[in-house]
């Protein structure tokens, strides 16, 4: 499923956070990048609709945010986990995803199947009979990855999925996410390279509230034109090429 922005743009009391973003992505893992301020919570909240945007269209398949009946229409289709969010601990793991399928318009009588099937898809349905408190903060974070897909979204948002984690387990969400993109249309915004240059089909990047790189992790990296203080700057190609991204931006 295709997600659309049409000159979006967005301002908090008077300060602008999107200006005229044009821009799409389809199936797939999808990128977001970008620094503190660049304006990523500001474009997730407009395509989960927990904002509205000021002017311009936001469109999750053929359903337009701006109408009351195209948001509500649109919820059923995403899920949402956000950098932070909250679980009952001592609520049971299969438990605390039938809630989220009920909350999400499963029919009541489907939501335990639903839950089934969402812990399996993230890797924790031995966990199931546990309470939420027994897990690991990676467990925790898939958790709160199978609440979003107890209702089987077609879009599904991550914000910085992978903040707090130690290495092995960013790895292992990282393996469910990929999976999950198989077959759903999904954008992850992150300031941590690796996931973005390991996870990613495409990679967006925003600066000063607009889109100023759409393309392939290959096309970002191709930004690296082999000069040898780059070449020899500390950190991955792909963070190197990140970089000199920003660095031409500055320069214009």
């Amino acid at each position: 499923m295709r997600v659309r922005f049409d000159e979006v743009s967005f301002a908090y009391r008077g300060r602008r956070a999107l200006r005229d973003v044009t821009w799409g992505f389809g199936g797939g893992v999808t990128g977001l990048l970008g620094s503190n301020g660049a304006g990523k919570t500001t474009l997730l909240s407009l395509v989960v609709t927990l904002l509205r945007a000021d002017s311009g269209r936001v469109h999750v398949g053929d359903h337009d945010l701006s109408t009351g009946a195209g948001r509500r229409q649109a919820r059923r289709l995403l899920g949402f986990v956000p950098q932070r969010f909250s679980l009952a601990p001592e609520m049971r793991v299969g438990d605390t995803v039938t809630y989220s399928a009920w909350v999400h318009g499963v029919a009541e009588r489907d939501c335990p199947q639903a839950a089934v099937r969402a812990l399996e898809e993230v890797g924790l349905i031995d966990r199931r009979a546990d309470p939420v408190r027994a897990l690991s903060g990676g467990q925790r974070q898939r958790l709160g990855l199978a609440a979003a897909l107890a209702h089987d979204p077609a879009v599904v948002v991550l914000d910085e999925p992978t903040v707090g984690l130690d290495p092995g387990q960013r790895l292992r969400l990282r393996e469910r996410v990929k999976v999950i993109g198989q077959r759903r249309t999904v954008l992850l915004a992150s300031h941590l390279l690796e996931d973005i240059e390991h996870l990613c089909d495409r990679v967006g990047v925003l600066a000063g509230g607009a889109v100023v790189f759409d393309g392939t992790v290959a096309e970002l990296s191709g930004l690296i034109d082999g000069a040898a203080e780059l070449e020899a700057a500390p950190g991955s190609r792909f963070e190197r090429a990140y970089d000199a991204l920003i660095a031409k931006l500055g320069e214009t």
